[in-house]
């Protein structure tokens, strides 16, 4: 529910009754005498999905742009008419609908100043940094929570849909800097941990879980990215918290930012190439996702002669998001498929050695050691833990299972044994 208040200008106060009585809204009106031209300030409660027809209808009777207007969240209505109000706009619209006003104005409070934006930007890159260094995934999600990037992702596609140039850009331009800052944060405070040895040396940033995990995205980061995104569009527009759902896009952002930088400070390009290709995937994505919810759900210029610019606006940057994600996910697909080829290998490898390997003989792990690329990683070494009954000679099996793993994975694979005694009681 919403309390919208309302100067009416000289002349106008008869047309503004008319509209609020046809469409049966109960309504206070007080003189204004402050001599600014202002006949008097109506005041009256509207379901939120009213909000927006209304005010409409207002603007239709001569009421101006300019027209002083306050919109604020109303608890309780206790009303008959306002009831009766409530139930006919429930069946007509989206009862949990903002209105184009409060959306612009949302959009525009989820956009801080540039400063209070580039300390949270880079206080959450610098923890994200540390998370991924030191493994640990509570760090991470820490980092997130502080992250202030979903406002600009909010601003640039509703600068879009409504037709506001400046929304438009300034969203577009907070979301680069950001990126770009969150970045060059990471970048800086990785090579100062690999320089001052904060953390015990690491010789390749892959070995981190935290990090691998980033470098070589797959189609499911997609998903990841346009679920985040459309939920930020639904808490945006229908007046709930946005905070959760701006942890949900920062975690689809900043830690794939801090691994670039990490990348960068450890001279591993793949590293940095692969988790920037991640960025750029979801920060399309999100934009996507948001950009096509706020069309859906009806969200267009005030004025109707706009609305064709906003339309050819809307569909040139839809057709732009998604060829680069389409081209980008020539990557996400190479990396879905490596994935599904060295799973396969190592599942061949696996019941192979198994095969080979005779009882009273057994065989304890596999583990298959990958090469460093990013795409298209071959098995370049096999450990295989073999176990044996006690008080027996190990088998000499090296050579064996080197052929079998060999024929498994269709190629030349260094591979290790190692005997260990068991007995089961």
């Amino acid at each position: 529910m919403r309390l919208v208040q309302i100067s009416v200008p000289q002349g106008k106060l008869e047309s503004v009754q008319g509209v609020l009585d046809d469409e049966g809204i109960d309504y206070v009106v007080h003189e204004e005498s402050s001599g600014r031209g202002i006949d008097s300030v109506a005041m009256f409660p509207l379901p939120t999905n009213a909000v927006e027809p209304v005010l409409a209808s207002l603007r239709n009777v001569g009421l101006s742009d300019d027209t002083y207007t306050v919109i604020t969240e109303a608890n309780t209505v206790l009303s008959s008419d306002f009831e009766a109000l409530d139930e006919r706009y429930a069946e007509e619209e989206d009862e949990d609908r903002i209105a184009r006003e409060e959306l612009t104005a949302k959009a525009e409070d989820l956009s801080p100043s540039l400063r209070t934006y580039a300390i949270m930007t880079v206080i959450s890159a610098v923890i994200a940094t540390a998370g991924l260094l030191l493994n640990s995934p509570a760090v991470v999600v820490g980092s997130m929570v502080i992250a202030p990037l979903i406002g600009p992702a909010m601003t640039a596609n509703v600068g879009t849909v409504v037709n506001d140039r400046e929304l438009f850009v300034r969203g577009v331009k907070f979301q680069a800097f950001g990126l770009l800052l969150a970045i060059a944060s990471a970048t800086a405070v990785a090579f100062l941990v690999r320089t001052a040895n904060v953390v015990p040396p690491i010789a390749d940033v892959t070995s981190v879980q935290q990090v691998r995990e980033r470098v070589a995205p797959d189609f499911l980061s997609l998903v990841v990215a346009l679920g985040a995104g459309a939920a930020g569009v639904l808490s945006l527009t229908t007046g709930v918290s946005t905070a959760i759902v701006g942890v949900m896009i920062a975690v689809a952002l900043i830690p794939p930012a801090a691994t670039v930088g990490i990348g960068i400070a450890w001279g591993q390009p793949l590293v940095s190439l692969g988790s920037g290709v991640l960025v750029l995937v979801n920060i399309l994505s999100i934009n996507l996702a948001v950009l096509v919810g706020l069309w859906y759900q009806g969200y267009r210029p005030e004025h109707w002669f706009r609305e064709d610019d906003a339309r050819s606006a809307t569909v040139k940057r839809m057709g732009i998001l998604v060829v680069s994600i389409l081209v980008l996910s020539a990557f996400l697909g190479g990396v879905t498929l490596d994935t599904y080829q060295r799973a396969t290998t190592e599942a061949a490898i696996q019941e192979r050695v198994e095969g080979a390997v005779d009882p009273p003989r057994q065989v304890i792990t596999v583990e298959v050691e990958h090469s460093n690329a990013v795409l298209f990683q071959e098995p370049r070494h096999v450990v295989i833990t073999v176990g044996i009954p006690p008080w027996t000679d190990p088998p000499r099996l090296a050579s064996e299972l080197d052929s079998v793993v060999d024929e498994a994975a269709d190629r030349d694979v260094e591979t290790s044994v190692r005997y260990i005694t068991f007995e089961r009681g």
